[in-house]
């Protein structure tokens, strides 16, 4: 059986530069220079990830998600990152974080989309 790479996870958008502005700062993903209103691509910043195509749609979201990213900050704590997502146009929409610091915030990005954020690297290597 032959390998079948996924080569971009694909979102709809509104407007795709805008929102493929935002997904840049969540992820750390560059934004190819060509994008434009017509569609935006981030590339993974070591290249053996998929990218993420942002393309046009007249149409709003509607309903959950049936898929998501989630998130795991690498550096500092993901209360931090849910507070800088936050101050990017992000909400919460959920919140799973327990008192023992486990958990997860569930965020919509500025067109609604759902995604996870979970304990950051270090916070997780802490509890080990």
């Amino acid at each position: 059986m032959s390998l079948n790479p996924v080569r971009h996870i694909t979102v709809d958008a509104h407007d795709p530069v805008v929102l493929a502005g935002f997904w840049a700062e969540v992820t750390g993903y560059r934004l190819d220079p060509d994008s434009d209103a017509e569609g935006a691509l981030l590339h993974a910043p070591t290249g053996d990830a998929p990218g993420i195509l942002f393309v046009p749609v007249p149409d709003d979201k509607l309903g959950k998600n049936r898929v998501h990213l989630d998130i795991q900050p690498p550096t500092g704590t993901r209360d931090e990152f849910v507070e800088r997502m936050r101050g990017l146009g992000a909400t919460t929409y959920e919140d799973h974080r327990n008192p023992d610091g486990t958990g997860w915030v569930t965020m919509r990005d500025p067109e609604g989309n759902e995604f996870c954020v979970e304990r950051s690297a270090p916070e997780r290597a802490q509890s080990h």
